[in-house]
């Protein structure tokens, strides 16, 4: 993957080029295959120079008196006498082991930017591996990073990659290694492949890193080279795959005086077109229209900046798959949105977990910002709720010379009304904001930090009801390294408080979340409380770095009223989980492999109060192929002992459950091909054999051209629910019944991309997504009076009530959604996006039985057809 990945990988596993200005006299040179011409003038950038020599870690910068010409020749004056960088170093397969092929590198910059020039010798030009790419993609190419830590401050910086065909790819690094992809600047770069290899000349401006106001300043630098084809990468200055960190690897950019002050302000307007469908009177419409936006940056400091957008539109965005969640808990999706995405680890929080690899539950989940309208259903809207308006929305980011990191976001979101009659609201005007600060101290070995984030909703009588007026969420954490940042040790503690009308207060006590309501739970609903407050505490220590051997445990636990869902995320509260994990490595190639893993698993879980919802062991087996292919194999044993449901019955009793099984293994093939297969399988069964499912899911991605890329997915599923949650109902004596059905399930998906790209700055995408899930249900029963009996068949009783079970039905749901994106970058920092994006649903009472039969039902849908043209324009004061 990407250079920051697998760097990380391996320590948790371990423009177009010119025309051609004519042929040149060259000849092939003695020693390691590599070529030098016979014009010393057309190899300046082999040729040793007077200034200082580079060391191992360190490299004078040379003033240019004059800007090179951006054409990756390498003939300027300032590439025949600025240092030579030649002391590359292995770090992947081989730890350091010599190059195979010689790389060079040279530095130099001016007041405004920063000049990097690589020679990366190849003796065999031909097999140079060049894959054309939207910007910011990832191709299975030859690629050359460079990495600049411009504050010094061994913690934070960013990437700046090519590879052999002119595709570029920029990211932000923050807390030593971990990357955010969606920052993006203004650079230029020309990549040429020749008899000698390939070069890469760069253009950064200063204007686009923050840096102090010194006269003098020293960077942190590195750059790092992939020779793809033979699954090589080396780098300057030698980067240890075995310990924590990155940025804090990186060598010394000395000399570097008389800079400019950086520029402080950028604005980039945009204009969108839009026509889409739309229901009006029960009948399909057009609704075409115009608006004006824009993004702007302001440095207000060397190292604080402010990022604005004003009436967003995200249209150029790839749509969610589509899912049938028949679960109790919300389905996560991830953000998308390049405002929300770009610095988007400033703002993380974790609420189960401490360390890296944390999932989704957080403080902070920016998809609350622009959801869909949550009353659009309750007030008998059957269509998709659309998303609300995002007015404008502002965020400030930084880091400070003492260490100090801040994050502030602030986001207003229009009012949603239905657009008829009373025009009730089905989403009030909100605001959201959130604060994070992090404070480091020795050398970032420790830090602790806050944040705090705040919901305010402008309420009336339709809302009320139903959505809490007011949320709030505060929390504190820490982390500390030592033993040579080998072994770290965190913490967090964080609560909330949400405020609201009794019904809304209620209505979230009973949500799946909480289910106060639950009979055996010992939280009796409380149904004129005004206010839900809880906590969440997590402690974890790890061994995160080594050659062999990392390992990690890890205790959380959240109250029954945490209730961080306004503007975070949370699957359930009212847990207590003590997870432990053992990694063993060999990352040494051998005959017969580059790099294995072996991976132990334990794990339990606890309602607060000490209920046990499950324990389970698993492990997990890596290994990658000489021929880079990779396979794995996983297995788990869970429930053990006597462990209990407490939400399948959607606020019931908690129900005995039974050891569960599962199997997994997959495979993935050589991505240097053309053509690289995918599999992977899963197995599962549970509740002595009354449930069970396996699924498939190949894929195929081919590259037919340089320019052209494809890949074509499937998944399929077949699974038995004996026990899925049908249904509650209370009978006429005011006695409640908690209803299950035996579930016949079939899902089937396929993905389709195509990607052809004209050049670095021109592409077209074409995403498609047929899916559909059918299931019938039958057997209908209720708990019985002993639902955590140790037999199955003892939990569940007859349920006598006809209309329930003489037709339980089914469902057969089918969804396509689509999008087509051309894209052109025009100039730098601006795009055109010319966008069709189609959305077809459907859903039936009981199932076809026949997936061409649902293709056909599904294809017969009338579309949601969504026509955008977006244009932005990047002014450069």
């Amino acid at each position: 993957m990407l250079a920051v990945v697998a760097l990380l990988a391996m320590q948790a596993t371990l423009t177009s080029p010119p025309a051609s200005r004519g042929p040149r006299d060259v000849r092939r040179a003695p020693g390691r295959g590599a070529a030098r011409s016979s014009s010393a003038a057309a190899d300046t950038s082999l040729r040793s120079s007077l200034a200082p020599p580079p060391t191992a870690r360190a490299v004078v910068a040379l003033r240019a008196t004059r800007p090179p010409v951006l054409d990756g020749r390498g003939d300027d004056p300032i590439w025949q006498d600025a240092p030579a960088i030649t002391r590359f170093v292995q770090w992947q397969p081989d730890e350091g082991a010599a190059p195979t092929f010689r790389t060079v590198a040279k530095i130099a910059y001016d007041a405004a930017n920063l000049y990097v020039f690589v020679r990366a010798c190849d003796p065999h030009p031909d097999s140079i591996i060049r894959i054309l790419a939207r910007r910011d993609t990832w191709t299975p190419s030859d690629m050359i990073w460079v990495w600049v830590d411009p504050f010094h401050d061994r913690r934070n910086g960013y990437e700046f990659m090519v590879n052999a065909a002119g595709v570029k790819y920029d990211a932000a690094i923050y807390h030593d290694g971990r990357e955010d992809p969606a920052w993006n600047a203004v650079w230029s770069v020309v990549t040429r492949v020749d008899s000698l290899g390939w070069t890469a000349e760069f253009r950064i401006p200063l204007s686009q890193l923050p840096y102090s106001a010194a006269a003098e300043h020293t960077f942190g630098i590195a750059i790092d080279r992939d020779i793809y084809r033979l699954n090589e990468r080396v780098s300057w200055p030698m980067l240890n795959p075995f310990k924590a960190g990155l940025v804090s690897q990186f060598g010394d950019l000395e000399g570097l005086t008389g800079l400019e002050a950086p520029r402080r302000l950028e604005v980039a307007p945009y204009l969108v077109t839009r026509d889409a469908s739309t229901l009006k009177d029960n009948a399909f419409a057009r609704r075409a229209g115009a608006t004006l936006g824009a993004d702007v940056k302001d440095r207000v400091a060397p190292n604080l900046t402010l990022h604005a957008t004003v009436n967003p539109d995200f249209g150029e965005v790839e749509a969610d798959p589509s899912v049938l969640n028949l679960g109790a808990f919300e389905t996560y999706f991830s953000e998308q949105r390049p405002f929300f995405v770009a610095g988007s680890g400033l703002f993380q929080f974790p609420v189960t977990c401490t360390g890296g690899g944390c999932g989704s539950e957080g403080l902070f989940y920016s998809r609350r910002i622009g959801r869909p309208a949550q009353l659009w259903g309750t007030y008998g809207d059957t269509t998709p709720a659309p998303p609300t308006t995002i007015l404008g929305a502002a965020k400030l980011a930084g880091r400070l010379p003492g260490g100090l990191t801040l994050g502030a976001l602030d986001a207003v979101t229009a009012r949603a009304g239905t657009g008829l009659g009373a025009d009730t609201t089905v989403e009030p005007a909100t605001n959201f904001a959130v604060v994070r600060v992090q404070q480091e101290l020795g050398a970032g070995r420790t830090s602790f930090g806050g944040m705090a984030t705040a919901v305010d909703r402008r309420m009336d009588a339709f809302t009320s009801p139903y959505l809490a007026r007011g949320a709030w969420a505060a929390g504190l954490d820490f982390r500390h390294r030592f033993a040579g940042d080998a072994y770290e040790v965190a913490g967090s503690a964080a609560s909330t408080d949400v405020a609201g009308s009794a019904a809304a207060i209620a209505a979230l006590q009973t949500d799946p979340v909480h289910d106060y309501q639950r009979p055996d739970a010992g939280l009796p609903l409380d149904s004129s409380r005004t206010t839900l407050r809880g906590g969440a505490q997590a402690l974890s220590f790890a061994k995160i770095a080594g050659r062999h051997l990392q390992f990690s445990t890890a205790y959380a636990r959240t109250s029954a009223g945490f209730e961080p869902n306004d503007l975070g995320y949370l699957r359930r509260a009212d847990q207590q989980s003590w997870s432990n994990w053992l990694g063993l490595y060999d990352r040494r190639p051998r005959p017969w492999y580059n790099s294995i893993q072996w991976n132990l698993n334990w794990s339990g879980r606890w309602t607060a109060t000490g209920l046990p919802l499950d324990r389970s062991v698993g492990s997990s087996f890596d290994i990658t192929f000489p021929s880079s292919a990779s396979a794995w194999v996983s297995g788990n044993w869970g429930q053990l002992g006597a462990t209990y449901d407490d939400r399948g019955a959607r606020g019931g009793p908690a129900v005995r459950q039974d050891p569960f099984v599962t199997a997994s293994a997959g495979y993935s093939g050589d991505a240097r091909r053309a053509v690289v297969p995918h599999v992977g399988v899963n197995w599962f069964k549970g509740d002595a054999g009354h449930n069970w499912s396996f699924s498939v899911s190949p894929q195929l991605d081919v590259r037919l051209a340089e320019r052209f890329t494809s890949s074509l997915a499937f998944s399929w599923s077949h699974g038995v629910t004996d026990n899925q949650w049908y249904g509650n109902y209370t009978d006429s004596a005011a006695v409640a019944h908690y209803t299950f059905a035996h579930l016949v399930q079939v899902t089937t998906a396929a993905t389709l991309r195509l990607n052809y790209t004209f050049s670095p700055a021109v592409s077209l995408q074409v995403y498609a997504q047929p899916y559909v899930s059918e299931g019938t249900y039958t057997d209908v029963r209720q708990l019985s009076a002993t639902p955590r009996a140790s037999q199955y068949a003892d939990r569940y009783a007859a349920y006598g009530d006809t209309a329930v079970t003489n037709h339980p039905g089914g469902f057969d749901f089918r969804a396509f959604q689509s999008n087509v994106v051309f894209r052109w970058g025009w100039r730098p920092g601006s795009a055109l996006f010319l966008v069709w994006n189609e959305g077809r649903r459907g859903t039936a009472d009981a199932a076809s039985g026949s997936y061409a039969a649902d293709l056909r039902e599904l294809l017969g849908l009338h579309p949601a057809n969504t026509f955008l043209m977006k244009v932005s324009y990047w002014l450069d004061p």
